[in-house]
């Protein structure tokens, strides 16, 4: 495999101290072996493939999953759990600009639709993955991002049809959100959840729809004869198309297509012991809002039902034992700074994860152009719990061809290009990630 980062990031090193997988017991998936035929192979047990996998099987096609190591091993179990509108990280000008302003709104109708999509899965399969939060909340980091909320909330409603509850500083610790911010702004759209109990939840609704899950099953190698012939260590998996949905953990040359299209960027995540409610008074943060602010090394943070405080950011481009060692005592300065009280409370779980970025700055959800018969999805820019998931039943359509069935966004539909300096390509955004490091922003 040709990879962006080097194998420590492809191993168990930055999973090690992930606090979910010690929250769910995850079964036993058998490695592939022996000859396997199916109409669909789905490479990766991540939201994409088994939303994918579930909705194909129960359109009637015999689906095969395989994941390299085990459902929710990659991003799906390591994220912050926010199931949110986004999905793209380029502006509304710049959306508008590439695509037309018909497109962009068809896209933000699209958000809506896959936090839709992902809650009535969770509801339909009765998933229990302690979902909590009424919508999101952006708190303000400076007065001229509170200065911007007026029109945001304007925004809000233009796009989503919802209304925004502006939140003034001063009024800010009477709702549970004390800390160093200027205001907020919540859009009553979305909600949190534990996504390893989410990803478990589809694995299991897809297996007893019939789909077949393969845990320690790498795929080492795509022919193409006709059908898709899948080597693994131990198996042959033939099959008559073919879904990728390796995201953030995809090579460069499975398939080749995909090389340059997407950029692996880390997130790092931690989460405090309980904390009593002497500790959370002390702090003023008791609201149990999934919250974050808008610099451009993102902070996102929300206290979980069981007040356990959940704490990421954006940011590290090195991967080794001794980057994560030097980004957690990084994230854990940025998480002190914004709750002070809770400098003394101890932080035992910490861990990265890869999100996907691509060069128009969209995701991606459609044919493989150079594979006929192969279909991908990728790059949701660290909101993929609902986008990966729509995604997913996108993909399942248009194998099942019924491809008008959900809202499919013209801005979904545009392959994407390659970033310049092929394996080299996290270059490009060192300038940027080090100025945000200096500036603070």
């Amino acid at each position: 495999m040709t990879r962006v980062f080097p194998a420590y990031t492809y191993g168990e090193g930055p999973r090690e101290h992930c606090y979910w997988p010690g929250t769910v017991t995850m079964p036993d998936y058998p490695a592939a072996q022996g000859d396997i035929t199916c109409d669909v192979a789905v490479i990766g047990a991540g939201f994409t493939g088994l939303s994918a996998a579930l909705h194909l099987a129960e359109g009637g096609s015999d689906v095969v999953v395989v994941d390299a190591h085990t459902p929710g091993w990659g991003a799906s179990g390591r994220n912050g759990g926010f199931c949110c509108l986004g999905g793209s990280a380029a502006s509304d000008t710049i959306l508008a600009k590439l695509y037309g302003e018909a497109a962009r709104q068809e896209f933000r109708q699209t958000e809506i639709e896959a936090v839709k999509c992902a809650r009535h899965l969770i509801d339909r399969h009765g998933i229990n993955c302690d979902t909590h939060s009424e919508g999101e909340t952006l708190m303000a980091h400076n007065q001229k991002a509170m200065d911007g909320f007026a029109a945001k909330a304007d925004n809000i409603q233009r796009d989503y049809g919802v209304t925004a509850t502006i939140t003034q500083k001063a009024d800010l610790e009477a709702n549970g959100m004390r800390g160093p911010f200027h205001g907020a702004i919540t859009t009553p759209l979305g909600f949190a959840l534990n996504p390893l109990k989410y990803t478990a939840g589809l694995a299991d609704a897809a297996m007893r729809s019939g789909v077949r899950v393969f845990g320690g099953s790498p795929v080492q190698r795509i022919d193409q004869q006709g059908s898709f012939i899948l080597k693994t260590p131990q198996a042959k998996i033939t099959a008559r198309r073919l879904i990728v949905a390796t995201n953030g953990y995809s090579s460069d040359d499975l398939p080749r297509w995909l090389r340059a299209r997407y950029l692996p960027t880390q997130s790092n995540v931690i989460v405090t012991r309980p904390m009593s409610d002497n500790e959370l008074a002390a702090q003023g943060w008791t609201t149990h809002q999934m919250s974050y602010d808008d610099r451009f090394l993102l902070h996102y943070f929300r206290l979980m039902p069981n007040k356990q405080m959940l704490f990421g950011m954006r940011g590290g481009l090195v991967s080794s034992a001794a980057a994560d060692a030097r980004m957690y005592r990084l994230i854990r300065r940025h998480f002190e700074t914004m709750f002070p009280a809770w400098a003394g409370v101890e932080t035992p779980y910490n861990w990265q994860g890869l999100l996907s970025i691509s060069p128009d700055l969209t995701p991606y959800a459609g044919p493989i152009p150079e594979m006929k018969g192969a279909f991908t999805a990728l790059s949701y820019h660290g909101n993929g719990v609902a986008m990966a998931t729509y995604a997913g039943a996108l993909l399942a359509d248009q194998l099942l061809g019924r491809a008008n069935r959900r809202l499919h966004p013209k801005i979904m539909q545009s392959p994407p290009k390659r970033f310049p300096l092929g394996r080299f390509r996290r270059a490009t955004i060192w300038p940027l990630y080090a100025m945000a490091m200096v500036t603070g922003d």
